[in-house]
């Protein structure tokens, strides 16, 4: 998901400057000290107070440079995006945890596994099918990794987002642990109906499910959390919304064969790509806590030209893969649709990752899975 910390500026009150002795030298004030602010049931998150000082008196507090505005948008609340409204209802806290915003990716890699099985055909029960498998995949699976994955971030969401559900108190630990619980449960539990649905012998949905979830768990979570590792991180992030979701479908109404693992493994790596667009925002939070994301190890500058390479080299080199199989219409489509992502990279993204990374994404991710679609298509035939 530029990074700053909340500040409580702290004044002395008339009353209490009434009982000090008189004439008599205080000592200096110390630095600025952290203070707990404890809510039951909830995790005390640190706020930063600061320090008393003669300086001047018109010296004003700094504020997080990401905080929501006070008119902030119930859309972007909903969907989990910045610019969010800062929301009471329970349940709108509940959906904004689930960012549906992340789960478009995972409903069309469906989709494209669906199309890619050459078994699918618009009859009510595979279309109903197919929405139980997106709705496992998109908002229980996807909501699922979201959640826990803001639960294991808390701390770095204290300093880089203060403002979010958790790290603000918005919504108890309990709630938030009893979300995760019923998502997962629910993902994995669809996942066992659409097997049984499809007369599946080998519950490989189910299993598919379980695989996914464990990566999210591994990737969010110590002591593994697979994030810490930009590389080892985004890679896995990326195959959790490209090849599973891809994978589920194309299994439901056929066979995952080789030459689609591989290929869709090979689409994992412009996820990478995609998953370190997220990670430009957060490098002061992943710097004060160790993890090694690729802006951090790397700096801006080269972090940058590793993420539009990823995107742009991988499709170029699916599109060479459907020209040597003699599909050179498919290959020219997705030619056609990777020209651009790379004009929007060149106007948005390499000019600045952090204020343009909302426009770059919303501009360029559409070409981006109109691709993964064209070579879904290319392959059922």
């Amino acid at each position: 998901m530029a990074a700053a910390h909340l500040l409580a500026a702290s004044t002395s009150s008339s009353s209490t400057a009434a009982f000090r002795p008189p004439l008599r030298l205080r000592s200096p004030t110390h630095p600025p000290h952290l203070r707990l602010n404890r809510t039951a049931g909830r995790r005390p998150f640190p706020v930063v107070r600061a320090a008393e000082t003669d300086a001047t008196k018109d010296a004003k507090p700094k504020v997080p440079g990401k905080a929501p505005a006070a008119d902030g948008s119930s859309f972007n609340q909903l969907l989990g995006i910045k610019g969010a409204k800062q929301e009471t209802d329970i349940w709108k806290i509940r959906l904004q945890l689930t960012k549906p915003v992340t789960w478009p990716p995972l409903v069309w890699g469906v989709l494209c596994g669906a199309a890619a099985s050459g078994n699918f055909h618009w009859t009510v029960e595979d279309v109903a099918k197919s929405i139980v498998c997106m709705i496992m995949s998109g908002p229980c699976l996807t909501g699922y990794t979201q959640t826990i994955n803001d639960w294991y971030d808390r701390d770095i969401d204290a300093i880089n987002e203060p403002y979010r559900p958790i790290p603000s108190g918005a919504i108890s630990e309990n709630d938030v642990i009893t979300q995760i619980w019923v998502l997962l449960l629910a993902g994995l539990g669809l996942g066992a109906l659409l097997d049984v649905w499809a007369g599946h012998d080998f519950p490989i949905v189910f299993y598919l499910a379980v695989g996914g979830s464990l990566l999210s768990y591994i990737y969010s979570a110590p002591p593994l959390k697979l994030k810490q590792n930009g590389w080892i991180g985004n890679f896995a992030l990326g195959a959790s919304y490209i090849s599973l979701p891809w994978w589920a479908g194309q299994a439901l109404f056929g066979t995952l064969t080789p030459d689609i693992v591989v290929l869709t493994t090979l689409y994992s790596i412009a996820g990478l790509g995609i998953a370190i667009v997220n990670d430009f925002k957060s490098i002061e939070g992943d710097r004060a806590l160790g993890l090694q994301s690729l802006p951090v190890a790397f700096g801006m500058e080269t972090a940058k030209w590793i993420c539009v390479g990823a995107i742009d080299i991988t499709q170029l080199s699916v599109a060479g893969y459907l020209l040597s199989t003699g599909k050179l219409y498919y290959a020219l489509a997705l030619l056609g649709l990777t020209i651009p992502q790379v004009v929007f990279q060149l106007q948005y993204f390499l000019k600045d990752p952090v204020k343009y990374d909302v426009k770059y994404q919303a501009s360029a991710q559409p070409f981006f899975v109109l691709g993964l679609l064209v070579t879904a298509l290319a392959t059922s035939h």
